[in-house]
């Protein structure tokens, strides 16, 4: 019984002297980074009130403002620290391994009056066995490694596929496929607020293929298939929609570019933070889907070993059916990124940047935002 419990102390200790440890076929290791954000924000119609989720990160839609409030404001948040725990077993010739991440965005509980304090969210916790993945991660339609290296937490945030989902994933050689949880976004007619239906028996279908070039470029094409659904007492439409998406990272010397490009038929949530929608409801009830593509460019560009600039562009565009939607909704959003970071060791990165966006809706109306933003960030 004591070796027992010497055991299980040797091993805490272990873990906590060191990011990584092995405790007989497994081991473990604990990750993350420490990021601390100061941004000045200028909003052209008034800022949105404090908390609000375009104050933590740049979404698209939510810079329209709030009239009657100062369009300039100052924003201290350390919310997008992370931390995540993994293991990894080899059991019989078999890779077992298990990843779980949270951090501390996009939530309205808390304030800045006192303590700043903020619940975790979850962001990954997803178990892989061999080519299998089951649990919840990047949507396979996304790839995150092509994102830019920019201090706003999604960066570039209406050009890209972003969408973290339960799913179920297999994947052999380039080759990945997956069934991903539904979720239906739509317009009622003639406009309004946002219906969200998860009804429905059929899950969202996403197939992708990676691949590399002697050059050392990386590339991914991937396609999306998807029923949007609605059944309540209302309403019992089902139609279908699709997307594809391409990116790739290209090494030009010691610098890279990384591009997206994205375009479909009712992908709604799938892209721009689901700034457009999947689908709107016609004079019978049907659902109508809308047409929309996005992508962005970035290029990055290192001065020396320890300092490097990213500039950015990235855009999107819906195309919505006025006379169902209204002129309500968001048609068109864009936005521009450069910055200068800096790290004086690996771990450590300081930085600055400075960025342009406008949203436009279908009536014309227009909400722009200017944000300088300074960052501290140190990875465990």
């Amino acid at each position: 019984m004591k070796q027992a419990k010497l055991s299980l102390i040797s091993a805490a200790t272990l873990l906590a002297l060191s990011s990584t440890a092995v405790a007989g076929d497994t081991e473990f290791k604990f990750g993350g980074y420490v990021k601390a954000d100061v941004m000045f924000s200028d909003y052209s119609n008034g800022a949105p009130d404090s908390g609000n989720l375009s104050r933590q990160f740049y979404v698209p839609g939510t810079i329209y403002g709030t009239p009657g409030n100062g369009e300039q404001v100052v924003d201290f948040q350390a919310r997008e620290s992370r931390f995540n725990f993994k293991t990894s077993t080899d059991v019989g010739g078999h890779k077992l391994s298990g990843f779980i991440e949270l951090d501390f965005m996009t939530h309205a509980d808390g304030n800045e009056r006192v303590s700043n304090s903020y619940s975790p969210r979850i962001r990954h916790a997803f178990v892989s066995f061999d080519n299998w993945t089951v649990g919840q991660t990047w949507s396979t339609f996304q790839n995150p490694g092509a994102l830019p290296e920019n201090l706003d937490f999604v960066g570039a945030a209406e050009g890209t596929p972003f969408v973290r989902q339960t799913q179920v994933r297999y994947t052999n050689g380039g080759f990945q496929f997956a069934i991903e949880n539904p979720e239906t976004t739509l317009t009622p007619n003639g406009g309004g607020s946002r219906m969200t239906s998860g009804s429905g028996m059929v899950p969202d279908f996403v197939a992708r293929y990676n691949f590399k070039t002697e050059g050392g470029a990386k590339f991914t094409v991937a396609g999306l298939a998807r029923q949007l659904n609605i059944e309540n007492a209302s309403y019992d439409s089902q139609t279908m929609g699709y997307g594809v998406s391409f990116t790739g990272v290209i090494p030009v010397g010691n610098d890279d570019i990384k591009l997206s490009a994205t375009a479909g038929d009712g992908m709604g949530r799938y892209m721009a933070l689901n700034y457009a929608n999947a689908g709107v409801l016609d004079a019978n009830g049907d659902i109508k889907t809308i047409s929309s593509y996005g992508g962005f460019a970035s290029y990055r560009h290192w001065w020396n070993d320890k300092w490097r600039s990213s500039f950015t562009l990235s855009g999107f565009k819906a195309d919505n059916d006025v006379a169902l939607t209204g002129g309500s909704v968001n048609e068109e959003s864009y936005s521009g990124y450069i910055n200068l970071l800096y790290s004086p060791v690996k771990p450590m990165t300081v930085g600055v940047e400075y960025m342009y966006a406008e949203n436009t809706k279908q009536n014309g109306d227009k909400g722009e935002l200017n944000r300088v933003m300074f960052s501290v960030k140190y990875v465990l």
